[in-house]
C-alpha cells in the first residue's frame, strides 16, 4: 500500500511477474485503423460533416464537428455504446488516431463534450434530417465499387427496450415490453438504407412513407430489376399501388382469412396415406381482391403438413411476380436475412442502447448506430476475402477491431506494434491492399 502509484504490481503465484499500466501507449482497438482506411478511401466521414450545422456558441471549441462525428461512430463500432466511455477512450491511442485533428496529438473529446454534441448539436431538426440521409449517401459511394445488377429492399420493424421515463416509450403488446419501435430498410447486401425511430405503441407500418420514399427516389433512375419484400403489416393498398407505379416486383405476406382459406380448401384436407416424416408441401396460385384493394392481385399459398401436427401450416403471399409459386415462396423466405441483420445491429453495434431521456436525442443516437453498422458492413462486403466474408459483425469486432497493440511514437511517425493472434500480418496487409484499390475508382466516381 505504501508503494508509489507508478510502481509495477506483483502477483503471489510468481514473484518474477510484474504488472505495469501504460494506458496512453497501449490500445485494445488497433483494428479500427483498417476501418479508418476504408472510411478515407470512400470519403465517408469527410463529406458527412460538411453539411452538419454547428450549434455551439462558445469560443473555446477544441474539436471540429468532423472529429466529434468520427469519435461517435468509431466508438460505437468498437462496442462502446455509452457516452460515458469517452472518459477513458479520449486517451486511447487508436481512437485518437482514427479521429484525427487535435485528438491525434492531445486527447479526443471528453464525455461531457460528446454528450453535448449528440444531445444538442445532432438532435436539431436540420442535423437529424442530414443524419437520416447520410446512410443512403454512403451506400451510393459503396455502389461505385460493386456491380449492382438488381435491387432488393426489405422493410421490417424491431424493438428497442426502454427503461424509466423516456420520452416516446410505450408498452407494445406484440413485444410485451415498454420500448421504442424503430423501422429498418435494408438492401440485399445488408446495408441499412434508412432507419427511423418511432414511439413504442406505433403499428409496424406507421410512417412507412418516410422510410421508403427517399430510397425509391434515389434508385428511380437506375435501369435494373427492383424487388420489395415485407411481412403482413405492409400489405397496404397504398404501398402496393406505389410499388407498382415505381416498377417494383414485390412479395408481401398476407394475413389468413376465411376467403383465402376457401380458395385452397382442397389443400386443407389431410393427405391420404401414411404420414411421412418429412413435411409435405403444396402450393397454389389464384387471383384475390381484398375489400380495400382497387383490383384483384395474384396470391400464392403454401400449405405444409408436418408429422405429429393436427392442422397444416398455411401462408399467403400477395405478389406481382410471374414466377412459379414455389420460387415466389423461396424468394419471400429470404426476407429472414433482414431479421439476421437486425440481430447483428443489436449484438455488434448495440443500437438498442437508446438511453437518453428526450426522444430526438435517441433518434440522433440511432442514426449514429446506423452509420457505424454500415461502415462495418462495407468492410465485410467490399474488402474481406471470401473465406472470412461470412464473419458476422460481432466476429469482426472481436477478431479484427479488438487487436491489442503497443504504440511507439517517434519524431516522424507513430508505430503500432499489433498482436498477431487471430488476424495475422498477411491478412491485415491483404485487407489494406484491397482498400487501396478502392481509392482510384472512388476518386474518378
Amino acid at each position: 500500500m505504501g508503494d508509489c502509484q507508478n510502481d509495477p504490481l506483483c502477483v503471489d503465484f510468481d514473484r518474477q511477474i510484474k504488472l505495469e499500466f501504460h494506458g496512453s501507449t497501449v490500445t485494445s482497438d488497433a483494428g479500427l485503423l483498417a476501418y479508418r482506411e476504408l472510411d478515407g478511401a470512400l470519403q465517408l466521414t469527410n463529406t458527412a460533416a460538411t453539411r452538419l450545422q454547428d450549434t455551439r456558441t462558445g469560443q473555446n471549441t477544441q474539436h471540429s464537428l468532423l472529429a466529434l462525428l468520427r469519435q461517435s461512430i468509431y466508438s460505437r463500432l468498437a462496442g462502446y455504446e455509452d457516452v460515458n466511455d469517452a472518459e477513458r477512450l479520449c486517451l486511447d491511442p487508436a481512437l485518437r488516431t482514427v479521429v484525427g485533428g487535435r485528438a491525434k496529438e492531445n486527447t479526443a473529446a471528453s464525455a461531457s463534450e460528446m454528450a453535448r454534441f449528440e444531445t444538442e448539436t445532432l438532435s436539431t431538426k436540420e442535423n437529424l434530417k442530414h443524419l437520416a440521409d447520410l446512410s443512403g449517401q454512403w451506400i451510393d459511394q459503396a455502389h461505385h465499387h460493386r456491380k449492382l445488377t438488381k435491387l432488393i429492399l426489405d422493410l421490417d420493424s424491431s424493438v428497442s427496450e426502454t427503461y424509466g421515463h423516456q420520452q416516446g416509450s410505450a408498452y407494445n403488446g406484440y413485444f410485451e415490453c415498454t420500448c421504442y419501435h424503430p423501422l429498418f430498410l435494408f438492401n440485399q447486401f445488408g446495408d441499412l438504407e434508412r432507419v427511423m425511430l418511432r414511439r413504442g405503441n406505433h403499428p409496424s407500418a406507421k410512417f412507412w412513407r418516410r422510410v421508403l420514399l427517399p430510397v425509391l427516389e434515389r434508385y428511380r433512375d437506375r435501369d435494373i430489376p427492383k424487388y420489395f419484400r415485407g411481412d403482413s403489416a405492409f400489405a397496404l393498398p397504398k404501398l402496393l399501388r406505389l410499388l407498382e407505379q415505381e416498377g417494383f416486383r414485390y412479395a408481401i405476406r398476407l394475413k389468413a382469412n376465411a376467403v383465402l382459406e376457401r380458395k385452397i380448401a382442397h389443400l386443407l384436407k389431410r393427405p391420404v396415406g401414411r404420414p411421412s416424416h418429412k413435411p409435405k408441401k403444396f402450393y397454389a396460385s389464384f387471383r384475390y381482391r381484398a375489400g380495400s384493394w382497387d383490383r384483384a392481385r395474384r396470391v400464392v399459398a403454401k400449405v405444409e403438413w408436418h408429422a405429429g401436427e393436427l392442422f397444416p401450416r398455411v401462408g399467403f403471399i400477395v405478389t406481382n411476380l410471374k414466377w412459379h409459386s414455389k420460387k415466389v415462396v423461396r424468394f419471400y423466405n429470404r426476407r429472414g436475412t433482414a431479421e439476421q441483420w437486425i440481430k447483428e445491429g443489436k449484438n455488434a453495434v448495440k443500437w438498442t442502447k437508446l438511453s437518453c431521456r428526450r426522444f430526438q436525442d435517441n433518434a440522433a443516437r440511432l442514426q449514429l448506430f446506423a452509420l457505424a453498422y454500415n461502415l462495418a458492413n462495407f468492410l465485410r462486403q467490399l474488402v474481406l476475402p471470401k473465406p472470412i466474408r461470412g464473419w458476422t459483425l460481432t466476429t469482426l469486432r472481436e477478431k479484427l477491431i479488438k487487436i491489442g497493440a503497443k504504440v511507439v511514437r517517434h519524431s516522424k511517425y507513430v508505430l503500432f506494434q499489433l498482436a498477431e493472434v487471430v488476424v495475422p500480418r498477411k491478412l491485415f496487409a491483404w485487407i489494406l491492399g484491397r482498400i487501396a484499390r478502392l481509392c482510384p475508382a472512388c476518386a474518378s466516381g
